[in-house]
């Protein structure tokens, strides 16, 4: 039986997830054989019990409260005519990079919440508004099993994690102690703005969309935007910057919260109905991502606590060098190639960088901005596909995994600009 290469890639996320239990028990089984760790094994299933549990213990149900409650605001937006403003003032870009979605369709309005909130490094808020555009294009999706064009630009562009404000990130620097916990601020921004226009053109050319004068304009209109924001954020001071950056983005939720409440009241729509009926679908769609969100939660923590990840980074760090390459950036590497996978473990992994190397050194800047550079690509295709009942990912997973390797590359190279 002959596989093409479209059903070789429909298979990807299988054989990535079954790889990383295969690649962990080889490891394994190499150090209790020839180094003799009798606890190798031991660690590994107290791992996988404790991500299962976590992954519903500390992933869905956290996730749920945030779920319930802006589901129940997206409903009062949407009864009071807010998505569909939303996407007819957007709808002479969003058209040309989603051909396939109807003018005016409510998803234009969702996606564009969704990444709104990710610009303003509101994660919590992002997903929900995500959920629900991905559920507004599995409606109009002919192949219920099979992705649409629309859905992995939206899903690629999603990964790419556009975040104009990192607040968690600074947030995690302040807190191991950093004296320069904005110094990271920019070049995060420019990073993320890289992997953001790569993805763009990655699934643009392979689409085939029309690069007309409209979707150019667009295009360099928000980069002049990106880039007048991030000059007047450098004439801040470090203290000036990380009040910006902690002000900004949560004043803007709020702000966004109040005003479709607002909206509601003068569309006369009954606000709290409105919100209990939108609110009453978040725990469906949490009891359709868990299997999802256990299943590859698990299949990371084994694969990283075997070690393949850190045999991984000392392979790459030993061809790099090979190169002539200056190395000195490849202890921040676990942080990139962790966080396609988990942003937790991603998360971790920067944290344990900057405890080993110093918040503020080269390294530790530069994991900082790893983390900001893109999002979770397998995460958020296993939860957002998974919870429209997609199983046909087509090209989705290699132009996501391009996309964060070439914002990794602009990452290593910005860093060394801002901080060697």
């Amino acid at each position: 039986f002959l596989y093409s290469p479209h059903k070789l890639t429909l298979m990807a996320l299988n054989i990535v997830w079954i790889a990383f239990f295969i690649v962990a028990f080889v490891i394994a089984l190499y150090k209790f054989l020839f180094l003799h760790d009798t606890e190798v094994f031991k660690n590994l299933v107290d791992g996988m019990f404790d991500t299962a549990k976590g992954s519903v213990i500390d992933v869905a149900f956290p996730l749920a409260g945030t779920m319930v409650f802006f589901l129940g605001l997206m409903n009062i937006a949407e009864r009071a005519g807010a998505i569909n403003w939303i996407a007819r003032l957007v709808n002479p870009f969003m058209k040309r990079l989603f051909p396939e979605v109807p003018d005016k369709h409510p998803a234009m309005g969702q996606m564009v919440m969704n990444f709104s909130a990710n610009m303003l490094g509101l994660d919590n808020a992002a997903t929900p508004f995500g959920l629900k555009a991905m559920e507004s294009l599995q409606s109009i999706n002919p192949d219920k099993e099979k992705a649409t064009n629309a859905q992995i630009m939206f899903l690629v562009l999603h990964t790419s994690g556009l975040t104009l404000i990192p607040l968690t990130i600074i947030s995690y620097r302040l807190a191991a102690g950093s004296t320069e916990a904005a110094s990271i601020f920019i070049p995060c921004v420019l990073a993320t703005i890289c992997t953001t226009l790569a993805s763009i053109f990655i699934v643009g050319f392979k689409q085939k969309l029309k690069w007309d004068k409209v979707l150019l304009t667009w295009l360099l209109g928000l980069v002049a935007m990106v880039a007048g924001m991030l000059f007047f954020v450098q004439q801040m001071g470090a203290e000036q910057k990380e009040i910006f950056s902690r002000v900004t983005g949560n004043m803007i939720l709020l702000l966004l919260v109040v005003l479709i409440i607002i909206g509601g009241m003068l569309k006369k729509i009954n606000v709290f109905d409105a919100f209990i009926d939108g609110a009453k679908g978040g725990f469906d769609v949490i009891l359709k991502i868990i299997p999802y969100l256990v299943g590859m939660l698990v299949a990371i923590r084994v694969f990283r606590d075997s070690g393949a990840l850190g045999y991984l980074v000392d392979g790459l760090s030993w061809v790099i060098g090979l190169t002539g390459v200056d190395t000195a950036f490849t202890p921040a590497l676990p942080v990139a190639i962790m966080k396609p996978f988990s942003g937790s473990g991603a998360r971790g992994l920067m944290i344990d960088v900057m405890k080993s190397n110093g918040p503020d050194s080269f390294v530790g800047k530069l994991a900082s901005t790893f983390q900001g550079s893109a999002d979770t690509t397998f995460y958020i295709i296993a939860l957002y596909f998974g919870s429209v009942g997609i199983k046909k990912v087509r090209y989705a997973i290699w132009a996501g995994v391009l996309a964060d390797l070439l914002g990794v590359v602009a990452a290593i190279l910005i860093g060394y600009v801002f901080f060697s």
